[in-house]
């Protein structure tokens, strides 16, 4: 399936064409390089290896700024590989070529997204699964409004079962969204306006794949 590697701007909203206001997410998609082709022959399988965003040359390994230089790139912080190509996008498989969001995407198409979750470190059952707590402040509840309330029974089973929702670290977690259509293209500024929310704090890396 194809795709391009993109950077979370932020949000804004549109108006629709019936006039209802569309919260919107603003990805900054591409220009990217494609830095490998991958073929069944060779490999085993089809695919493209995309890259995208500058780093520094100090920074990067040996191993690494030979394979940019294959591509005849400068060296790229973010590397994404997209399986099967459909021959419509067999343009774009070719060796050092840029690969820009019109070329990928038009107005109107449903897409998928993929980012990492903003992390909230160690939370509790409250605001980790949304539970209610253990109830009112009377009969001596004063101190267990958040608690998780009661894990199981005693004599039997001694322990606290497996797979029990508890606190525990929360979000920084691969998220997909999937079906959120494209609204608007600036092939100019490189920017691409999809529907609804993208997991991930703005700057982030973003995956877009239809």
């Amino acid at each position: 399936m194809p795709g391009i590697i993109g950077r979370k701007i932020g949000m804004t909203s549109v108006f629709g064409p019936d006039g209802q206001n569309i919260a919107c997410t603003v990805i900054e998609a591409g220009p990217c390089v494609v830095t490998q082709v991958k073929n069944e022959q060779t490999d085993g399988y089809r695919a493209v290896q995309l890259a995208f965003g500058e780093k520094k040359e100090k920074n990067t390994s040996k191993a690494a700024l030979g394979h940019f230089k294959k591509a005849s790139t400068t060296p790229k912080r973010n590397i994404v590989e997209f399986r099967d190509f459909s021959t419509e996008f067999e343009a774009i498989a070719e060796l050092g070529k840029e690969v820009r969001v019109e070329s990928i995407f038009v107005e109107g198409d449903f897409i998928d997204a993929i980012g990492t979750s903003k992390g909230r470190g160690f939370q509790g059952v409250v605001k980790r699964h949304g539970f209610s707590g253990v109830g009112g402040q009377t009969h001596g509840q004063h101190n267990r409004l958040r608690a998780p309330g009661s894990m199981g029974n005693a004599s039997f089973a001694s322990r606290v079962i497996k797979g029990k929702r508890l606190a525990g670290r929360m979000g920084n977690d691969r998220v997909k969204l999937t079906n959120l259509q494209v609204v608007k293209i600036l092939p100019e500024q490189n920017l691409i306006v999809i529907s609804g929310s993208v997991p991930g704090a703005k700057n982030s890396t973003v995956i877009l794949q239809k």
